[in-house]
């Protein structure tokens, strides 16, 4: 028996005993949740607060706004992330989230488990399409036998990798996490912790202040409140789990047990270990700009370096890059494991 029930947002309903049971067994992903009958969607507050049953749901996507300092490390802010939900009757449900990668987890796990729904917008579909139909154009129409060989190669590594994904996202996720750490400016965590200490001193000063029956005092504590929440949410400033030191041993753990589980004969280092940077790579086959797994290799990551905030690219290619590219950013795009 559930004590707090989540609210329905559909107009489908669940059976009580029905709800509990998906309830308690969904996956938790963030501030949401994906059952078997229905998906869970969070309140600005309160997680899972709401449910909607899979029948009453028309797709689902990232929305993403205002990013700043794309891949050059610079600037205090990211992107800010959005899980939306549209519904069969046209309202729509937009559940913010911390972590981009979170929402690519979750949308994944919606593109395994209920295929029958859409992952993309109207628009990015349509963007995707468009995109899939130039990059067809650049296909040769056939391959040399050393080409279709290491295309071979490269799809038996994806295989390789989809049979333990967990471990790929793991590294991608601590790359991406270690590089916004460590891209944060020691001046940004001083000028924080100043505006910090401040704002406790304007809600100590408020309350103080009203206790001595002060009819401004109400204003120096909301001032301080308000301050303290805005610092806190940027996270610039340390925490348990967002400092450099946390960062570099989740990115540690997560290359470990990716080279526990790969041999040498994996095509590209284990740091390097993730579907997409196999996808680019066989990408530049089809093309015919290589023909070798390691050719292949070399000209996939040139691309990459070439990529930075100053270029304009497709949906699918951004949604790739800001994937890997951080594999690559926090190792200098080493290959011999001689990195920080």
């Amino acid at each position: 028996m559930m004590l707090f029930a989540p609210k329905l947002i559909g107009s489908t309903p669940l059976e009580r005993d029905a709800l509990a049971e998906d309830y308690k067994a969904c996956r938790k992903i963030g501030p949401c949740g994906i059952g078997q009958k229905a998906v869970y969607l969070n309140s600005f507050y309160v997680d899972r607060h709401f449910y909607a049953t899979f029948d009453d749901v028309e797709r689902i996507f990232k929305r993403v706004a205002m990013s700043k300092g794309g891949f050059t490390g610079k600037g205090v802010f990211g992107s800010i992330p959005y899980l939306v939900v549209r519904f069969k009757d046209g309202r729509e449900k937009q559940c913010n989230f911390k972590h981009e990668e979170l929402v690519d987890e979750f949308l994944s796990v919606v593109e395994r488990e209920r295929p029958d729904i859409p992952t993309h917008s109207e628009a990015a579909e349509r963007r995707l399409r468009e995109a899939e139909e130039a990059e067809r154009a650049r296909y040769l129409k056939e391959l040399s036998p050393e080409a279709e060989a290491a295309v071979g190669t490269l799809r038996a590594a994806q295989a390789k990798l989809a049979e333990r994904r967990e471990l790929s996202d793991a590294l991608a996720f601590a790359a991406k996490q270690k590089r916004v750490i460590d891209g944060v400016s020691p001046s940004y965590r001083y000028a924080a912790a100043a505006i910090l200490l401040l704002a406790i001193l304007s809600a100590l000063l408020g309350v103080y202040l009203a206790l001595t029956r002060r009819d401004y005092a109400m204003w120096f504590v909301l001032f301080g409140m308000a301050a303290i929440f805005a610092v806190i949410s940027s996270r610039v400033l340390p925490t348990g789990r967002s400092n450099k030191r946390y960062a570099q041993r989740q990115w540690a753990a997560a290359l470990a047990d990716m080279r526990a589980y790969l041999d040498e004969t994996f095509p590209v280092p284990p740091q390097y270990a993730h579907p997409v940077v196999l996808e680019r790579m066989i990408r530049v086959l089809r093309e015919g700009r290589a023909t070798s797994v390691a050719e292949a290799y070399a000209t996939m990551k040139a691309d990459l370096k070439a990529l930075n905030a100053s270029v304009t690219v497709t949906q699918k290619e951004y949604d790739e890059v800001v994937t890997v590219k951080p594999l690559f950013l926090v190792c200098g795009y080493a290959d011999d494991g001689n990195f920080s």
